[in-house]
């Protein structure tokens, strides 16, 4: 088959099948600036869902067990993945020598004053600074970003332009969302809350990480300029 006859069967199978969220939806162009988020979960939610790695559909982790819902709207940025780029970043930051990535998507999270009632969607986002976190050890980092034109928060530039309260609410349910009475459950640590410059590198870095870790994903489809 030719390139050309790829390029025809790929577009018409986009057309036909819904795309992967981790694999199939682009970064996008502008990225790390602005950048594609599927959204995994909203704050009304007293489920927590996550991508199913394999089919790509939204399943059910685990239910909420206590009061602690997610205060923004949480997902992954497509086409990353937090390896060994992104686990040197953390580990040079807090200065922790020999941490690994966790393997999974990067973790988003999007403020918008916007009620959006369901997940399994995509916007786009404006990554603003992250959450330096690890999870059982491993880098987990969560970058903090703000919807596109909104209203709000839209204008936000930075991380030190959001409310300490919301700070203080969104590492808390980070560091309490995994526990319950009686569980074993991996300990979870914020070393450090982080800028948009250092929110841009570690994007640059998973979409990297990404690259390497599918190659053959990464020359059928090509994708933005992190």
């Amino acid at each position: 088959m030719s390139g050309n006859q790829a390029d025809s069967v790929l577009r018409l199978m986009s057309l036909m099948f819904r795309a992967h969220p981790w694999h199939g939806v682009p970064i996008g162009d502008q990225a790390p600036e602005v950048v594609t988020a599927y959204i995994e979960i909203v704050p009304t939610d007293t489920v927590k869902y996550e991508v199913d790695k394999v089919s790509g559909f939204l399943k059910v982790d685990r239910p909420q067990r206590f009061s602690n819902y997610c205060p923004v709207y949480y997902g992954l940025v497509p086409q990353t993945h937090c390896g060994d780029g992104v686990a040197a970043l953390f580990s040079a930051r807090a200065k922790r020598p020999g941490v690994v990535g966790d393997g999974d998507p990067l973790d988003i999270c999007v403020l918008t004053e916007k009620t959006i009632p369901h997940s399994d969607i995509l916007l786009t986002a404006l990554p603003i600074g992250g959450l330096s976190m690890a999870d059982g050890g491993e880098a987990d980092d969560k970058i903090i970003a703000v919807m596109k034109d909104d209203a709000t928060y839209g204008g936000y530039t930075d991380i030190s332009q959001v409310p300490l309260a919301l700070l203080d609410r969104l590492q808390h349910y980070f560091l309490t969302y995994k526990s319950a009475p009686g569980s074993i459950h991996h300990k979870v640590e914020i070393t450090s809350i982080y800028g948009r410059e250092e929110a841009l590198k570690v994007i640059r870095t998973s979409h990297q990480d990404y690259k390497a870790k599918f190659p053959e994903l990464e020359m059928r489809w090509g994708s933005g300029k992190a």
